[in-house]
């Protein structure tokens, strides 16, 4: 029975890491359809979210059936919960990246970003897929140091948003109101994305160490995570 139980927690994490791929995938390719006007691929991404959502329906319902069956405590207990929060964090991610996807297809066969800032939108969808990425090997790994890093990273991610308020903000900017209103939602959706992953990955560090990542200095992280090693080879 034990045994049993411990398969189905593995097989949760596993839920997990689908989630974070499908989503990571679906950033990319709705970044393309954006930038390339593709109607065919933003319709793909757009369907292509269902998946993601049934997974975050079935991991729901298998963890809360082992909150029920098993009644878990401490660390068995903090991977159920966590699993759960970090299952609506991706659930979101793929919303947001259907709403790129949906931008582009409504626009179609207008492009809503401008030339001048393809490089930009680019950018941050190459970032978007990177960070989320990197989730899921922290998922995988449970590497508390590299969980810890997705937070600087998003800086990068908050840099670039900035720059795209800079252009809209200038007195030099041609490309009308509504243009305006598309990158400031598309700006939004990635900007989001990438909070997403950082709360996926303080989530691991939660499930890890039992405290929230706010909580914890770099230097401070090795002897947590020996702990937690220790307790769970014990």
């Amino acid at each position: 029975m034990r045994d049993a139980y411990h398969e189905e927690l593995d097989s949760i994490g596993d839920g997990l890491v689908e989630m974070a791929r499908l989503v990571g995938s679906a950033i990319g390719r709705a970044t393309t359809a954006m930038l390339d006007s593709d109607l065919k691929l933003a319709e793909n991404v757009i369907e292509a979210d269902q998946k993601v959502d049934e997974l975050q329906h079935d991991l729901e319902a298998r963890a809360i059936a082992l909150l029920a069956r098993q009644q878990p405590v401490a660390t068995d207990l903090r991977i159920v919960v966590t699993s759960l929060r970090m299952s609506a964090d991706l659930e979101r991610s793929g919303d947001l990246a259907q709403h790129v996807a949906k931008l582009a297809r409504l626009r179609y066969p207008d492009r809503a970003v401008p030339s001048d800032l393809h490089a930009t939108i680019l950018e941050m969808g190459q970032l978007a897929q990177r960070l989320m990425a990197k989730a899921a090997e922290v998922i995988i790994t449970k590497d508390v140091d590299l969980a810890l890093q997705l937070e600087q990273d998003d800086d990068e991610m908050d840099l670039l948003h900035r720059t795209l308020f800079q252009h809209l903000m200038d007195d030099r900017w041609k490309h009308g109101i509504e243009t305006a209103v598309d990158v400031t939602l598309l700006g939004r959706y990635y900007e989001r994305f990438a909070d997403h992953a950082v709360s996926v990955a303080k989530r691991v560090v939660y499930l890890v160490t039992g405290e929230h990542a706010d909580e914890l200095q770099t230097t401070d992280v090795q002897p947590e995570i020996q702990a937690a090693t220790g307790a769970e080879s014990a």
